[in-house]
C-alpha cells in the first residue's frame, strides 16, 4: 500500500509518498519520493501576521500539482497538514479554504501538541534501547516540539515558538528561549542518562555534512564543531563552497543553535539522527489507522 503525506511548513511544503510493506506480520516504510518546494511562508506571517498574495498563489499552485501527483499515485491514504506559520497567519483559515476549492486538497491547521505527537508517531524509539530515556526534537521554521519518552511511554510533550525562520526574523523572544529551558530542566530532572533523537530537515543535513557512516548518532562536541565552521562562513560561502541549498544555507545556522540549547540544557551528549519527519510520522498515522479500521 502507499500512503502520501503534506506538510505545509514555514520554511518550506513537501510531499512524500511512502510504500509500506507487511512481512512476517511487521510494517516496514519506504520513502519512494519526496518533493520540496521551499515557499518559506514562515517570512510572510512572522513579520506581517499574514500570507502575501504572492506566497498564497505558489501554496496554491503547489497543491494542485501535488494533487495530481497524489491522484496519478493511486495512494491508498492521504493527508496534509499545516504547522506554525498557518497557525499563525490571520489569514491561514481563509487561505486553507481555498486551498480546498481549488486543488482539491483537505488541510488541516494542527496545533503544536498534535504536531508533536505525529513526529512522536514514527516510533523511532522502538529500534532504540529501551531501557534509556529519549528526548525528541523536531526543529522547525517556526516551532520546536518536544517529547519525553520514559519507560517506554511519552511523559511530556511541548510546543515552543522557537524556529529557524523565526530566529532569522528576530521574531523568538527571550521569555520564549527561557520558558523552553526551565521545561527542560522541570522535565529531565532525575533522568540520567538521556539521549536525544533529532528530526527535521536540518538536523538530517547536518549529519550528513559530519558523515556520520559508522553510527546513527552526532556527539555534542561534534556538533558544536560544526556550528562554529558554518558560522565562519558567509552566507555566499555556505552556497558556494559548502553547497547548501539557498534556503538551507540561512536556516541551518539557527538550527543547529536550537539543537545545541536543548542539549546543553538537558544534559544530553548524544542526538541520534534516523533522517526522518513530520511527514514521515504523518504516513506512519495513516497506516495505524489503516490497520485499526481494517480489524
Amino acid at each position: 500500500m502507499v500512503f502520501a503525506a503534506v506538510d505545509i511548513g514555514s520554511n518550506a511544503i513537501r510531499l512524500l509518498f511512502c510504500r509500506v510493506y507487511e512481512l512476517e506480520g511487521k510494517p516496514h516504510f519506504h520513502k519512494e519520493e519526496l518533493i520540496r518546494m521551499p515557499i518559506r511562508l514562515g517570512e510572510d506571517v512572522f513579520l506581517k501576521g499574514k500570507i502575501s498574495s504572492a506566497k498564497e498563489e505558489r501554496l496554491i499552485t503547489s497543491l494542485k500539482g501535488f494533487n495530481e501527483l497524489i491522484k496519478a499515485y493511486q495512494v491508498d491514504g492521504v493527508r496534509a497538514v499545516a504547522t506554525s506559520a498557518m497557525r499563525d497567519a490571520a489569514n491561514g483559515q481563509e487561505i486553507i479554504t481555498r486551498a480546498k476549492q481549488e486543488s482539491g486538497l483537505n488541510v488541516e491547521i494542527i496545533d503544536g501538541k498534535l504536531e508533536a505527537a505525529l513526529v512522536f508517531s514514527n516510533h523511532i524509539e522502538q529500534i532504540l534501547n529501551p531501557k534509556f530515556a529519549y528526548l525528541y526534537i523536531d526543529v522547525g521554521g517556526g516551532s520546536t516540539e518536544l517529547t519525553l519518552y520514559f519507560n517506554q511511554k511519552v511523559i511530556a510533550a511541548k510546543s515552543f515558538n522557537i524556529g529557524t525562520v523565526r530566529m532569522l526574523l528576530d521574531k523568538v523572544n527571550k521569555e520564549e528561549w527561557e520558558e523552553m529551558k526551565a521545561w527542560l530542566k522541570r522535565s529531565t530532572v532525575g533522568i540520567h542518562p538521556l539521549y536525544a533523537i533529532g528530526s527535521g530537515g536540518n538536523i538530517n543535513k547536518m549529519f550528513k555534512m559530519i558523515n556520520k557512516k559508522e553510527t546513527k548518532h552526532l556527539n555534542y562536541d561534534k556538533l558544536k564543531d560544526l556550528y562554529d565552521m558554518l558560522n565562519s562562513y558567509t552566507y555566499e560561502e555556505r552556497v558556494e563552497r559548502l553547497g547548501l541549498k539557498p534556503d538551507r544555507a540561512d536556516v541551518i545556522i539557527p538550527a543547529a543553535k536550537i539543537f545545541l540549547t536543548v542539549m546543553k540544557t538537558a544534559d544530553i551528549e548524544k542526538v541520534f539522527v534516523p533522517q526522518i519527519g513530520l511527514s514521515d510520522g504523518i504516513v506512519h498515522d495513516m497506516y495505524d489507522n489503516y490497520k485499526k479500521k481494517s480489524k
